[in-house]
C-alpha cells in the first residue's frame, strides 16, 4: 500500500483484539489442568498458545493421558470456556465498538479468528460488533490454523482486495507471523498477556483501542 492509497480492507482478529476473551480461554485452559495438578502459567500460555500454536496437551501426554482421553478433555475445556464467557461481565475491549462504528462504510471489513464457531456465537450475540463486518471466518472455515497464511488468504479472498491495500488487526505471534506470510501490514494491539512482547515485522504497535483508532483512522 503506497503512502497516498486509501485503505481498502480491514481484517480483525477476534479474541484481544475485539473482545477481551484471551485470559478467559487462557483460565479455562489452566483450570481443566490443575485437576491433574499441572500448572500453565500465563509464560507458559503465551509460549505454547499464541506463539507456537501447539496447546498444552503435551503435559497430559507425558503423564500418560492417551489421545482419546484428551479428545474428551479438549471439550471439557471448551465447556469451561463457554461458561467463563457467560459469567463474564464485560467482553468488549473498551471503545472498539466505537471505532468499529466510525469505519463502518468507509472500508470493508471482515473477522478471522482462530475461535471456534460456537464461542465467537456466544461472545457476539452478546455484543453488537457482528453488524459492521461483511464475513466472519473461524475455526472449522479453513484447513489450516494461524500461523499458517491460509486464513488470511481466505479473508482477503472474501475482501477480494489486494494484500497490499489492507492491514490486519492482531494481538498475538503466530497471528502476526500468519499475516505477514499472506503479505499484508499487520498492526498490533498489545494486552495483558502479550505486553512485553516486541513482535518484531509488525506494521506498528499499539497499547489501547484509542491508539488504535488513531492509526486506522490516518489509512482510511
Amino acid at each position: 500500500m503506497n503512502r497516498n492509497d486509501k485503505l481498502q480492507g480491514i481484517l480483525w482478529d477476534n479474541d484481544g483484539v475485539l473482545v477481551e476473551t484471551e485470559y478467559l480461554f487462557y483460565l479455562a485452559n489452566k483450570e481443566l489442568l490443575l485437576r491433574y495438578s499441572l500448572e500453565l502459567s500465563e509464560e507458559d500460555y503465551f509460549e505454547w498458545y499464541l506463539k507456537r500454536n501447539v496447546g498444552a496437551w503435551h503435559l497430559l501426554s507425558d503423564i500418560g493421558i492417551d489421545e482419546e482421553q484428551i479428545s474428551e478433555l479438549r471439550a471439557q475445556r471448551n465447556a469451561l470456556y463457554s461458561e467463563k464467557i457467560e459469567q463474564a461481565q464485560q467482553l468488549a475491549l473498551y471503545g472498539v465498538e466505537n471505532l468499529l462504528q466510525t469505519l463502518h462504510g468507509k472500508v470493508p471489513m471482515g473477522v478471522v479468528t482462530s475461535s471456534y464457531k460456537e464461542h465467537f456465537e456466544a461472545i457476539h450475540q452478546r455484543l453488537n460488533m457482528r453488524q459492521y463486518f461483511d464475513f466472519v471466518l473461524a475455526n472449522g472455515d479453513y484447513a489450516q490454523s494461524k500461523p499458517s497464511p491460509e486464513p488470511y488468504i481466505l479473508g482477503l479472498n472474501k475482501l477480494g482486495k489486494r494484500a497490499t491495500n489492507c492491514v490486519v488487526v492482531e494481538d498475538s505471534p503466530r497471528g502476526l507471523q500468519a499475516a505477514k506470510a499472506a503479505g499484508i501490514r499487520c498492526i498490533i494491539l498489545r494486552g495483558r498477556v502479550t505486553a512485553g512482547y516486541d513482535f518484531r515485522g509488525a506494521y506498528t504497535i499499539v497499547d489501547n483501542t484509542e491508539e488504535l483508532a488513531d492509526v486506522l483512522m490516518n489509512l482510511v
